[in-house]
């Protein structure tokens, strides 16, 4: 979700294969990809790994060749146009890009497995983005700050680990803003944030 100040991403952590085996209740599905940028993946593991190695390449190639930050639609660009490019044998994933630049400001693109590039402020993908889409919709209002935001992301991917076998056993929040960059929440910060929330699960 995009904030007055900033970006929100949170994800679950359980890596399933279908609703039939959980390969890992601990999956990493919020990736940094520079200091101002990073993404959540959703779908096949190994396919979504690779576009984020894929685009800190060309983030870092950026930074290279122009000495300051790749802009976030470049990077939505570049993973629209690799998934477009391989349609016929696609890569099962979806992405959000979301981040801070100069151009746009606090920004979230969404990419599909077929290239599709949206722009969006608030977005969720998923087995569990049903009933994510729930809360966000309810609570979630444009001109928010950070601190609003978290809560209400936690809230959303908590609704979706009660009510979604493939959600589950955790989550992870990442939050990026101009000044403070890329910063995921400690332990102890999301057991804080849960703990606040009406019937939270803990």
């Amino acid at each position: 979700m995009c904030a007055s100040d900033g970006v929100v991403l949170c994800t679950d952590t359980r890596v399933t294969a279908g609703y039939l085996y959980i390969a890992h209740r601990r999956g990493k599905k919020v990736h940094q990809i520079d200091k101002h940028v990073g993404v959540t993946i959703a779908g096949t593991v190994a396919e979504a790994q690779n576009m984020i190695d894929t685009l800190k390449y060309y983030a870092n190639l950026y930074k290279l060749e122009n000495e300051k930050p790749i802009p976030v639609k470049s990077l939505g660009r570049i993973s629209a146009n690799i998934f477009f490019q391989n349609r016929y044998y696609p890569f099962i994933a979806d992405f959000l890009i979301g981040g801070y630049d100069d151009i746009d400001g606090n920004v979230i693109y969404s990419v599909d497995f077929f290239g599709a590039l949206t722009k969006e402020d608030a977005v969720s993908t998923g087995s569990g983005s049903p009933v994510a889409y729930g809360v966000i919709e309810d609570q979630y209002k444009k001109g928010m700050n950070v601190e609003q935001i978290v809560p209400i992301a936690i809230t959303a991917v908590n609704a979706a680990i009660k009510r979604n076998a493939g959600t589950g056993d955790g989550f992870d929040v990442a939050v990026i803003t101009k000044d403070g960059g890329y910063r995921e929440l400690s332990r102890t910060e999301k057991q804080t944030q849960l703990a606040a929330i009406p019937g939270s699960r803990n």
